[in-house]
């Protein structure tokens, strides 16, 4: 009912379909990592996936815009543990070129890292 400006999430049906979005990506990353762990493997879609969602919720929280949710500080962390744990175990029989293993895991961590980051911001 309430709008206070002009942007397209100045108001609460757009922050309500925010919320929607962002609990899904939630909810995906939520459910791959309580999952099989071979489906976050580095070649599984969800190996993949799980990273991406994590970044694009990195990118609408950045925004500060009503209803953008994100997971407390602690699951994100908890996330991060699981996920580079079997990244670590697995990425080594997919022979990697030179370079790649390390510059990936860097990318991966940060993608984590950002995100807890905003997290506490948001709860703070």
């Amino acid at each position: 009912m309430g709008t206070w400006g002009s942007g397209n999430f100045d108001g609460d049906t757009a922050a309500d379909h925010l919320s929607m979005l962002t609990e899904r990506l939630i909810s995906e990353v939520a459910e791959a990592m309580s999952g099989d762990p071979v489906e976050i493997e580095p070649d599984e879609y969800w190996g993949v996936a799980v990273p991406c969602n994590l970044e694009l919720l990195h990118l609408i929280a950045q925004q500060g815009w009503v209803g953008a949710e994100l997971p407390e500080p602690e699951v994100i962390d908890g996330w991060k543990t699981r996920f580079l744990t079997v990244w670590d175990e697995s990425i080594d029989g997919l022979e990697p070129v030179p370079g790649f293993k390390e510059q990936r895991r860097a990318v991966l961590e940060r993608t984590f890292d950002q995100l807890s980051e905003q997290a506490v911001r948001k709860n703070a």
